[in-house]
């Protein structure tokens, strides 16, 4: 069963966003940092995985970012907020938008 939560980190100034598969891994994870809560990442395990088996990585990663690498359960120091569904995916698409605008952004203009 997957389940969705949200976590501030003082240290980074960013909103970590999770979905978490059954066995505990990162299956999509959004970060939202500063006081404008500024779309920094909105990945997908299975979007980076594909894009690792294509060769595309670099440009996933560059629009999207990444998932943790480890399981949620050997994090220390997350203060967990639960989230239902809706209010993860209602995160999801606003922060994938913006990360796509980001991207035709920095494609335009050279950057």
């Amino acid at each position: 069963m997957r389940h969705w939560f949200r976590s501030y980190w003082t240290e980074e100034d960013t909103w970590f966003y999770f979905e978490i598969d059954a066995d505990g891994w990162v299956a999509r994870q959004i970060e939202l940092q500063g006081p404008l809560e500024k779309p920094h990442a909105a990945a997908s395990l299975d979007e980076w995985q594909a894009a690792q088996q294509a060769g595309t990585l670099a440009d996933y990663e560059a629009m999207f970012g990444a998932t943790a690498e480890n399981p949620v359960q050997e994090w220390d120091g997350h203060e967990p907020h639960d989230l239902t569904l809706d209010e993860f995916e209602t995160v999801w698409l606003t922060a994938r938008a913006a990360c796509r605008a980001g991207a035709r952004n920095r494609s335009t203009n050279g950057a």
